[in-house]
């Protein structure tokens, strides 16, 4: 029986209307990648406020791999507020923060002390783990690379590396934030061929700092261990082995920014524990709590315990209701085995995407761990320029056919998926068929104009 029910064209009578609305009373810059209004969601399924049915793909950019509204987590919300719903943790402390710290502590990498604290956002626990980084080493550089996507804070945007729309026109940026080619193969900046490379883009970091800024200043290196909006760019097994040694070599600390790719997305709990990678402090939020506003910073306790009292910490951070959320999610994630589920999804796109890629040479590269899957679009796979428009294509179709998916890419030719963990092999292969249709139209519509050309 098909999930997806669609009575109206895409956008419906409702949702056009409330468009209205938006476009009247909200700024243009909070974009948004369909022209859909949702309802209610459950599970891996969205409706709209004209009653289409949708599956989801996008997951709320990755914060729902536990699904929308999973009874365990709703209930654990629940029941926080019937107690309370806020004292600040820097006023009044509850139990669920430090229940919360104690678990991220024990799970994340590393078999050494650590220490927590809890933030709002990505940006935040980014901005957060600079300034620990800097406080403890003394060292006013940061390390960052190409294609990365960090937030869109002060901070977080100079470590973020696409321009357009998140940087452009909101300059100066905070000083001392230099960056490197990341382990892009498809796209290398060096021009070279792995494996024959000999990962030269981690080995090259030697050279910056003989070239652009001395090792010796450098507080830490951040990086993404699969690039989020950058288009999931999964590097070579040898990338993080190389990075760590030289962060090691050189006393510079290693932040990995897990905020999208952690919690089961890639397969293990953390990106890290498939990559090879043991960071001194990791950054941690989206699927970290269902959907409630929430991100921690974990890293190693003698880094983490730098600064003074009140020099770390907000309003809202930690909040109780989205703790409670989160232990709620661990337990999910453990119980109903998503780090397993996450494989088994990723296996059955790969199939199909393989199939696709035989089909299509509009499809340059499908990568990605687990279910962290994407498809780079290309216009021609001799010369990989992107296919930017032919991506935004493919993304419209899906949201009128039925499901809601979003891109990726510095080039914005990376279709991505970030489907809720709990989606069953039928919804999967039912997006799975829209998405085919979605290159077959597009393909055919190509090909029409070639032979008008």
């Amino acid at each position: 029986m098909s999930t997806i029910r669609l009575n109206t064209p895409i956008p419906g009578p409702r949702s056009r209307a409330l468009m209205a609305r938006r476009d009247a009373a909200v700024v243009r810059a909070a974009y948004h990648a369909t022209p859909v209004f949702v309802n209610k969601a459950e599970g891996a399924i969205v409706e709209d406020v004209d009653g289409n049915r949708f599956l989801d793909f996008a997951g709320g950019i990755g914060c729902l791999n536990t699904g929308h509204r999973h009874p365990r987590v709703v209930e654990a919300i629940r029941k926080q507020l019937d107690r309370f719903l806020h004292t600040s943790f820097n006023v009044l402390p509850y139990e669920s923060y430090i229940a919360l710290a104690e678990r991220l502590n024990a799970i994340t990498p590393g078999k050494f002390a650590k220490k927590t604290i809890l933030v709002n956002s990505g940006a935040e626990a980014v901005e957060n783990a600079i300034k620990i980084a800097r406080a403890y080493t003394r060292r006013p550089a940061i390390l960052s690379f190409e294609d990365a996507f960090h937030g869109r804070t002060y901070m977080a945007m100079a470590t973020t590396s696409k321009t357009h729309p998140y940087k452009a026109g909101f300059e100066p940026f905070p000083a001392e934030v230099y960056r490197v080619p990341f382990a892009y193969c498809y796209r290398c900046s060096y021009s070279l061929q792995y494996p024959s490379c000999e990962v030269h883009c981690a080995r090259h970091i030697e050279d910056t700092f003989k070239r652009v800024v001395a090792a010796e200043t450098v507080a830490a290196v951040i990086v993404e261990p699969v690039m989020g909006e950058g288009g999931f760019i999964t590097p070579p097994a040898e990338f993080f082995p190389i990075l760590s040694g030289i962060c090691r070599k050189h006393g510079i600390l290693l932040i990995a920014d897990e905020v999208q790719s952690g919690f089961a997305r890639t397969g293990k709990l953390f990106a890290c524990e498939r990559l090879g990678l043991e960071p001194d402090l990791i950054t941690l939020a989206k699927s970290l709590s269902g959907g409630m506003p929430l991100a921690a910073v974990t890293g190693r306790a003698e880094i983490m315990d730098t600064t003074g009292p009140g020099t770390l910490g907000g309003t809202f951070g930690g909040n109780p209701a989205a703790c409670e959320a989160a232990l709620a999610v661990l337990d999910v994630i453990e119980s109903e085995g998503l780090c397993a589920r996450a494989i088994k999804l990723g296996e059955i796109f790969r199939k199909r995407a393989a199939q696709w890629q035989d089909r299509w040479g509009i499809i340059g590269e499908v990568r990605g761990l687990g279910a962290m899957q994407a498809l780079e679009l290309v216009r021609s796979r001799e010369t990989r320029e992107p296919a930017e428009e032919e991506t935004k294509q493919v993304a419209q179709y899906c949201y009128e056919h039925g499901i809601i998916l979003i891109t990726a890419g510095s080039y914005g030719n990376v279709i991505r998926l970030l489907m809720p963990l709990v989606m069953t092999d039928s919804q999967m292969d039912e997006g799975l068929d829209v998405l085919e249709s979605a290159f077959a139209t597009v393909c055919d519509k190509r090909g029409a104009v070639a032979q008008l050309v």
